[in-house]
């Protein structure tokens, strides 16, 4: 069983990357095989609408016809168990490094018809998880659950499962007396990624393994019911 975190922040070894290797490490307790991946790494765009995966009988039809960084990771997560994207909140939505990537990942699944509503072979899920400097206070100021809530609806159409994990007012800089920060105050920044992150973490670490054992049930089922 394969689960693979996508990454996309651009500091790997922050907020957001430390929440999906703690989800990976849950996965890892429960055997599964883990890998992960970072976005800004890679070399690529958002979908050009080029519409190639949707052409008829067209040999790309149902997969992102482009050629760049993208394309090994995409042909990589078509034997993924089970997917975690990972990303800070940039001006009220996920990194342009994610959003490209779900363009991507997502729209050639997608059928412009009733039935199926997807051409993803499988049901896997696919966890979403946020970092923000914001508190959680701000989600409607800022349109936040409007946001997330489409992202696990288009998900779950797409794979089948989709849930959300958010880790607001996060600890955004190693010292910010150098930064113009005066809104915050780094005291209770501190504070709060020492008692309150580490629960985050914890949350994270729950999902990967829930996840694992999500698909071993389906698959347990599946070979129950062939029987």
């Amino acid at each position: 069983m394969k689960v693979i975190a996508i990454n996309g922040s651009p500091r790997r070894t922050w907020n957001t990357a430390t929440l999906l290797e703690k989800a990976l490490e849950g996965a890892a307790s429960e055997g599964a095989e883990t890998e992960m991946i970072h976005l800004y790494d890679l070399d690529f765009k958002g979908c050009i609408s080029c519409f190639a995966c949707k052409l008829r009988d067209g040999k790309s039809y149902g997969k992102c016809a482009m050629q760049d960084d993208l394309t090994p990771v995409l042909e990589k997560l078509e034997d993924a168990d089970a997917l975690i994207l990972g990303s800070p909140i940039y001006l009220g939505n996920s990194t342009g490094e994610m959003r490209s990537f779900m363009e991507r990942y997502i729209f050639p699944y997608l059928v412009y018809s009733d039935e199926p509503p997807t051409l993803y072979p499988k049901n896997i899920p696919v966890g979403f998880i946020y970092t923000m400097g914001a508190k959680e206070e701000f989600f409607d100021i800022f349109g936040l659950r409007t946001t997330i809530g489409l992202n696990e609806n288009l998900a779950k159409r797409i794979f089948g499962y989709s849930e959300s994990l958010c880790s607001t007012d996060t600890y955004q800089f190693d010292d910010y007396s150098k930064y113009v920060a005066d809104r915050f105050d780094p005291e209770e920044k501190a504070k709060r990624r020492k008692e309150v992150f580490p629960q985050d973490c914890e949350k994270a670490f729950e999902m990967g393994s829930r996840f694992v054992k999500r698909q071993k049930g389906l698959e347990a089922r599946d070979k129950s019911s062939k029987v």
